[in-house]
């Protein structure tokens, strides 16, 4: 049943955020009379083709067999349809190819206009609807806060609190308001509180350079215990007999009463085995010979924010609305941060690309609504910062190909567009299948 609710959820927040952000071409391509051939939820490739398709007008509207996207068929366009006898012929006035450059723009740039606009309309109806949890930092008096290497480095320590970052009270366990206060405000201290004293932390040049490169929810965290929530079934933590529940006490007879602890002592022995110290739910005692990957994890989650109260801060629908655009803003720039950092090797490719299975483990099987619409929020952005990559196929390789056009008044060629086209939809196809191959080897 958890299984056939996720399936369910996906499916719907997939045709929700498909069906918009193919509206997002139709509208505009309608509004400059260019004729519109299809309009298609998922694909109707062979073998079965459509599972409903009806007619009106000059479009046919349908629902393909095939859930990875969907398309509009736009009449004299390079699509992935690779429709080359229609671009033999002379360019006729309703066609893509004979509208001027910026009217083309305007067409292509409109599905992701609507998904980023769709994905910041969800997460301010979710705080207008839900409010936003968090964990007040008087949650953490005793064990207090676990820090990234970066604020490391500049003077923090494992355990300190927070209570004041420039003139500003630190009252919710929250790295993208630390964040902004550094980066937007211009604050250069912290107040901690470390052994019962408060102690002030001053922030170097180099601290404030590098922190926008550092992921926002790595910054600092509340600090917890290395508690297992989950173990793939695939991976060392597997292999030794790691179950959910179980409490990491060790590593090597080095005692680790916190999460933060762990990393610090796995990162030097990366790729070699480790003794394990465990306390299981039942309270027993158990020691574990564990071989770490080669980038020092054990694989296994552990439980995060269970062990504090918390508060939920609410929203009025002004209010809602410039907080919304601000998560989606902040959610953009962490995708497109993380991004760049697997890029240059900094994050592991295979550890965090994911397909449609990984998608589908954030939604709550039990069909939770707020997590529900935040998860389609988070999956608009992604959607449309992906569609917005400068890869042929994809709504970004038009648009480049396009200001190219606008800035130079040369368009390129439709025989270029058709290979550009063709090399983008087999470099995607293979994008893909390796994002599932590493989905399925996390899983077996």
């Amino acid at each position: 049943m958890d299984t056939i609710s996720i399936v369910c959820q996906f499916l719907l927040s997939l045709s929700i955020l498909i069906v918009l952000h193919e509206m997002g071409h139709f509208a505009p391509a309608k509004w400059f009379k260019t004729r519109v051939e299809k309009f298609y939820l998922f694909f109707d490739a062979p073998p079965f083709n459509s599972l409903f398709s009806r007619k009106r007008g000059e479009t046919e509207y349908g629902i393909g067999w095939l859930p990875l996207g969907g398309y509009v068929k736009i009449s004299g366009m390079i699509d992935e349809s690779m429709d080359k006898e229609q671009m033999k012929g002379p360019a006729q006035p309703w066609e893509f190819r004979a509208k001027p450059a910026w009217q083309r723009l305007i067409i292509m740039v409109g599905g992701v206009t609507v998904n980023f606009l769709l994905g910041m309309f969800l997460f301010a109806m979710v705080l207008w609807g839900w409010g936003k949890e968090y964990i007040p930092t008087s949650e953490l008096s005793k064990n207090g806060m676990a820090f990234d290497s970066l604020l490391l480095n500049n003077g923090f320590q494992q355990g300190d609190l927070i209570v004041k970052v420039g003139d500003k009270a630190f009252d919710r366990v929250d790295p993208n308001e630390f964040r902004k206060i550094v980066m937007l405000d211009g604050a250069r201290q912290a107040t901690v509180v470390r052994g019962g004293q408060q102690q002030v932390i001053t922030f170097s040049d180099d601290f404030v350079q590098k922190l926008p490169k550092i992921l926002k929810n790595d910054v600092l965290s509340a600090r917890v215990p290395f508690v297992v929530e989950n173990v793939p079934a695939k991976g060392p933590a597997a292999t030794a007999g790691i179950k959910k529940g179980d409490r990491i006490v060790s590593l090597n007879g080095q005692p680790i009463e916190f999460f933060d602890q762990f990393w610090p002592l796995a990162s030097k022995q990366k790729g070699q085995t480790v003794n394990i110290g465990i306390v299981n739910e039942k309270g027993d005692s158990i020691q574990t010979v564990v071989t770490l990957t080669e980038q020092g994890k054990i694989g296994a989650n552990a439980k995060l924010g269970a062990y504090f109260k918390k508060e939920t801060q609410t929203y009025t629908l002004a209010q809602a609305f410039p907080a919304g655009i601000s998560m989606g803003w902040n959610f953009l720039t962490d995708q497109m941060q993380a991004f760049k950092m697997m890029f240059r090797g900094d994050l592991s490719v295979k550890d965090n690309l994911g397909s449609v299975i990984s998608i589908g483990k954030l939604f709550d099987p039990a069909w939770d609504w707020r997590i529900f619409w935040s998860v389609t929020a988070s999956l608009s952005i992604i959607l449309a910062f992906m569609n917005l990559l400068p890869i042929p196929a994809l709504d970004g390789g038009y648009v480049l190909f396009l200001i190219w056009e606008v800035l130079t008044g040369r368009k390129v060629s439709d025989q270029f567009m058709e290979r550009a086209v063709t090399v983008g939809f087999f470099l995607l196809i293979g994008l893909m299948i390796f994002a599932l191959g590493l989905d399925v080897w996390r899983l077996f």
